[in-house]
Parts: structure tokens; sequence; C-alpha cells
């Protein structure tokens, strides 16, 4: 009888496992089609009404306070890619440091080639605190070297951002 059991419950994982695999598979679709077909264009659409320049988002951050989110459109230098895979980025916006911009949902990614470009983004501004071990994960993303990595020991505020679309400004 407990022969029966354990081959019924390892038929169960066999199966579970094998519908976990294909869930990955529509996870990847999923990512494919929240791309635009436009070139230069990544996540959703949107439009350009209303755009911010880096420095005037730099202003509406000083005052901003950890927790506050603002929904905003603005065009910026590219300062920084995830190496990587092309997951975060960071624009410079005439502040101490630059806004660090991530993804909605990890639906999309930038080229990891635009670093010096101008790209203009839609989404969420906000103030966040990054944890040490999340610095130095950017940092070696970014090709920093291990001493630069080895530097980090303090958590810091950040600005962030959630994208839900960027375009590569021409």
């Amino acid at each position: 009888m407990k022969k029966y059991l354990v081959l019924a419950f390892l038929g169960i994982g066999l199966i579970a496992c094998k519908e976990g695999a294909s869930n990955q598979e529509d996870v990847a679709t999923v990512s494919e089609e929240l791309t635009s077909e436009e070139p230069g264009v990544f996540g959703e659409e949107f439009k350009n009404e209303a755009t911010l320049t880096a420095f005037e988002l730099g202003d509406i951050y000083s005052n901003l306070k950890v927790g506050d989110t603002i929904n905003v459109t603005f065009e910026g230098p590219v300062q920084e890619v995830c190496q990587a895979k092309g997951c975060w980025m960071q624009v410079d916006v005439g502040a101490a440091d630059p806004v660090m911009i991530k993804f909605k949902d990890y639906g999309f990614f930038v080229p990891k080639d635009i670093k010096d470009k101008k790209v203009v983004v839609h989404g969420e501004a906000f103030i966040s605190e990054t944890s040490v071990e999340e610095q130095q994960h950017y940092a070696k993303d970014g090709g920093k070297s291990e001493e630069e990595i080895a530097a980090i020991t303090m958590p810091k505020k950040t600005l962030g951002f959630t994208a839900s679309g960027v375009k590569i400004a021409e």
C-alpha cells in the first residue's frame, strides 16, 4: 500500500513540474507581447504629451519623501544600463545621483548599448531606500570593479522610477 502512495505522489510531482515549465514559456511570451512593434519603443505605448525635462523631474524628486509616488513622462540621457539583460537603466536628472529605472512587472528590457542616448520614459517616480546588497548587485551588473563594489557599505535613499514604457529619442 505504501508503495502505491509513493508512486502516486511521484506521479503528481512530475505532472506539477511539467506544468511549471509551460508556465515559464507563457511568461516569456507575455514579455515579448508587451514590447512594441515600433523600433526604439519598449513596453507600453504612451504619448509624449506633457513631457518634462530631466532637470524638471529632478526638481520634483527634491520635494518627494520615501513612499511618495507621482505619474510622469520625462526625457533625459542614459548614464548606465544593466549589461546582463538591459533590465534597468540610470538616467541623469540633475540630482546628486541618477534616477534608477526598473521596468514594470519585469515585462520588457532595453538594449544594452543605449548609454549616452536620450530616452523618453513614462511611469511612476518615487523615493526608496536601497539596501547594500541591492546596490552591490547593480554595481556588479554595471561592470564596476571589485574595489568599487566592496566600498558600498551603507543603505541609501534612491531616486526610483518604475517605467511602463520607454522610447529611445532620435
